[in-house]
């Protein structure tokens, strides 16, 4: 998928090229028939990704070799299904990533694809690593849910979206074009296995993780986790467990039945903060019925031409301090500071009844949102500094 080393599943190995040297694929390889390898892209436990010239059509293309294994193979065939459903979508108007067929090398399925410039995740690291500005997130935002979109209505359910997933066409056009990728997780919305957990854990909405009833609304939940991400440059919800990704949820956000996120006393600088927040947390909704989506996203107010016109430049040259001009600094104070005083309270200020690991996790990832908070010079509140207090006397 992409000419910058950005796969969804590259694994960070001692000895580059592992897998590659594994399927005995390297530069000038030949795959299939038509195929000759001019780069390997990145692999992992899936394969590879190689950058290769179709010498039928002199083209260049990405092509995703999937080894034959069992589940693998699983996966590979479960993609190429529901590509194949995809086939009647226009790739750059409904912004999926055009599939040009696949063929078989040896006993490898190999799946080609247009050749994209780097994940939205590399982009983030490029542009920004601190959060993208509005002016930044809208047409993103909007492309995504476009996509998102022709997927629901075509019945299908991504259940993998995070900004790996997210090819960016070229990053030097503004606005950034972008493209979903990465279909290998994906289902009908009919076949699902209700209480089957899919997806990538940092993204995977409550009721995945509870193991209840799921439909395509998961994707909504996953597209909002993104956009904060890409507005303040860090994970809303990290954990190595669903556990950990559960508790982080409830402890900011409620049981289920409340009613408590985003509940804050901060203000925005800009009308589009504000809106741009409330949006994300329509996608962030506990209750799945109630959760925005992707054809009432592209319709929101967020979109509104005057909104757009009058947003605030962030790029520009301003005398103000940077909470004030960056989404970024916003964003942050608006879905983490006042939740960290709740948060560390709760882990810090009350006996801990969890291990002795749980409870150096939650330490860790309050003291890193303390952090993110004093970056953007913002005092600490008095419940805060006293939770913190006095879990450092601890």
């Amino acid at each position: 998928f992409t000419d910058g080393v950005s796969i969804d599943t590259v694994w960070a190995t001692s000895e580059p090229r592992s897998m590659a040297k594994k399927l005995g694929i390297k530069k000038g390889s030949r795959l299939g028939r038509y195929h000759v390898v001019e780069d390997i892209l990145g692999e992992g436990g899936y394969g590879i990704v190689a950058k290769c010239r179709n010498t039928g059509t002199t083209k260049i293309e990405a092509v995703k070799v999937n080894k034959r294994e069992k589940g693998v193979l699983e996966v590979a065939m479960n993609e190429i299904a529901i590509l194949n459903r995809l086939r009647r979508l226009n790739p750059d108007t409904c912004n999926i990533v055009q599939c040009n067929g696949f063929f078989y090398d040896k006993e490898n399925i190999c799946i080609s694809f247009e050749l994209l410039d780097l994940s939205l995740q590399d982009y983030l690291q490029e542009k920004n690593p601190r959060g993208l500005t509005t002016r930044e997130l809208r047409p993103i935002l909007y492309q995504l849910a476009t996509a998102l979109s022709h997927l629901h209505s075509s019945g299908i359910i991504h259940a993998d979206l995070k900004p790996a997933n997210v090819m960016v066409v070229n990053r030097h056009e503004q606005p950034p074009k972008v493209k979903l990728i990465d279909f290998g997780l994906a289902h009908l919305v009919s076949a699902v296995i209700q209480g089957e957990w899919m997806g990538t854990l940092h993204y995977s909405a409550p009721e995945l993780l509870l193991g209840v009833p799921f439909n395509e609304s998961v994707d909504m939940w996953a597209l909002g986790l993104l956009m904060v991400e890409l507005a303040t440059g860090c994970q809303l919800y990290p954990g190595k467990t669903g556990y950990d990704v559960l508790r982080f949820i409830f402890e900011m956000q409620g049981q289920p039945c409340d009613d408590e996120f985003g509940r804050s006393r901060w203000r925005f600088k800009t009308p589009d903060q504000k809106i741009f927040v409330s949006l994300i947390k329509s996608m962030l909704s506990l209750d799945a019925g109630r959760r925005i989506t992707a054809q009432e996203v592209l319709k929101h107010r967020f979109f509104a031409p005057s909104l757009y016109q009058n947003s605030t430049d962030f790029n520009a040259r301003s005398p103000v301090p940077p909470l004030s001009t960056t989404l970024a600094g916003s964003i942050k104070v608006r879905l983490h500071a006042s939740l960290l005083e709740k948060s560390v309270s709760r882990f810090h200020m009350k006996p801990i009844q969890t291990t002795s690991a749980a409870s150096t996790k939650v330490r860790l990832h309050a003291s890193q949102l303390e952090k993110s908070v004093s970056r953007f010079h913002m005092k600490p509140t008095q419940t805060t500094s006293a939770a913190s207090t006095k879990s450092n006397a601890s």
